[in-house]
């Protein structure tokens, strides 16, 4: 049990806030050093970012396991060893201190060359992964999130700065750091190590040239020293070349070929929950992804709305007790790309629900949505699901964002079993009987 389940029942919130780092950070040195220090031995790779670290995380974990080595991999969406891959059940990213010290031990047992450690900014702050070596950080960028947890964005930018100055590659005081160059945060990160390489399409050391989106994917070449790569990446988005470069610029520093690079990528052909398609056989398209952020939207809706043939229609919502700027901004931005707007929960927890809705529907009216016409809001995720499944025709796209990969959803009595994946299934299957 950890120390937030222990105590914020019994201290006010605000005075939980203060102290609630201190207590992570005496947690996790009690239970690191009565098990010895499990991760001592282990060399990290820390991934951290607003979008894009569970992405790149398996990247990099399926780019090593190709390449020979042992490697751990723990991710918002999953954790295991090599091909041991076990379904993440947590609705977090980075798991208590006591659970995360077991995971380490158990790892250790099977002598693991590598971990890829996806790491966020709470953990951080919290001292939630003191006692981790980092060998290696990776940011793939910083945009707008979190700011209900760190008040500020540049508090939340800092916190996952700190990731950098606590990476130490091979205990030698070099901290090697993989940066997006064309983040504008990128200079800060650059300032923070003393061994910095750069990824990017328009800036970086590791730079994509000559890039081709398709539905399946991208291909592109990549000049890093005087190696040119020829990256083919599975997983659909402009987003995800950033993310494919990023690992690759990995590779590069741990030393592996320019064919292990490339096999190592191309080799990872789905991430659950990301860019994830469902298909029951229905003649229009269905998506999956994990997209909560209006950064991660802009991106998405930019890829996708080129290519959609027919009709956009968002289904989308956002959670309670977080951010509460981003709702209209995103609404906003879905107003302004798709065609139909479907508006859901997404993890009300204690807030009313209806009011998270209309918030964000206030965005999308503002970009030219009527309700009940173009605009819809339909509280249960399920119906909602059904309902957006009702409204597509031959040829138009179906994306359903911010669940993703989780396996619970969150309302105001508790959490809930949920499958975003199995729930838009059986809507399919409803619409052939």
């Amino acid at each position: 049990m950890g120390f937030r389940t222990v105590v914020k029942k019994f201290i006010p919130k605000r005075l939980f806030r203060k102290i609630e780092p201190y207590g992570h950070l005496l947690e996790a040195f009690l239970f690191h050093t009565l098990s010895g220090f499990p991760a001592r031995n282990f060399k990290i790779i820390g991934v951290t970012g607003t979008n894009g670290k569970t992405t790149t995380s398996f990247m990099i974990h399926r780019m090593l396991h190709e390449a020979g080595f042992n490697v751990g991999l723990m991710s918002t969406v999953a954790y295991g060893v090599g091909e041991d891959i076990r379904p993440q059940i947590h609705h977090m990213t980075n798991v208590t201190v006591p659970e995360l010290v077991q995971r380490l031990k158990w790892m250790k047992r099977q002598k693991i060359d590598w971990l890829v450690l996806e790491t966020t900014s709470h953990a951080l702050a919290q001292n939630r992964v003191w006692g981790v070596p980092y060998s290696i950080a990776v940011m793939t960028n910083v945009t707008h999130e979190h700011l209900d947890q760190h008040g500020t964005f540049e508090r939340y930018r800092d916190a996952k700065r700190k990731l950098f100055w606590i990476t130490d590659f091979n205990k030698k005081g070099k901290r090697v750091g993989i940066i997006n160059a064309d983040d504008p945060s990128a200079e800060l990160f650059i300032s923070d190590i003393n061994r910095p390489i750069t990824y990017g399409i328009e800036e970086g050391d590791l730079k994509a040239q000559n890039v081709k989106l398709t539905p399946g994917g991208s291909r592109y070449q990549a000049v890093f020293k005087d190696r040119e790569l020829r990256v083919e990446c599975h997983i659909p988005g402009s987003f995800n070349v950033y993310n494919s470069l990023a690992a690759a610029a990995v590779g590069g520093v741990i030393g592996l070929g320019k064919e292990e690079i490339e096999r190592g990528i191309a080799a990872l052909r789905r991430v659950e929950g990301r860019m994830d398609p469902v298909d029951e056989g229905q003649d229009f398209s269905v998506i999956v992804d994990f997209a909560h952020t209006p950064d991660s939207f802009e991106k998405l809706f930019k890829d996708l709305r080129p290519v959609v043939k027919c009709k956009l229609i968002v289904l989308f919502g956002s959670a309670g007790r977080r951010d509460e700027a981003k709702r209209a901004i995103q609404g906003k931005l879905a107003g302004e790309y798709a065609d139909e707007v479907i508006i859901t929960e997404e993890d009300d927890r204690d807030i009313d629900g209806v009011e998270i809705m209309n918030m964000i529907a206030s965005g999308a009216e503002a970009a030219g949505k009527d309700r009940d016409k173009n605009l819809f809001l339909v509280h249960d995720r399920t119906e909602a699901i059904n309902f957006a499944m009702s409204r597509a025709k031959r040829g138009d796209t179906v994306l359903l964002l911010g669940k993703g990969h989780e396996k619970t959803i969150e309302r105001a009595d508790g959490e809930h079993d949920w499958d975003e994946i199995a729930t838009a299934r059986e809507a399919l299957q409803k619409l052939k009987k």
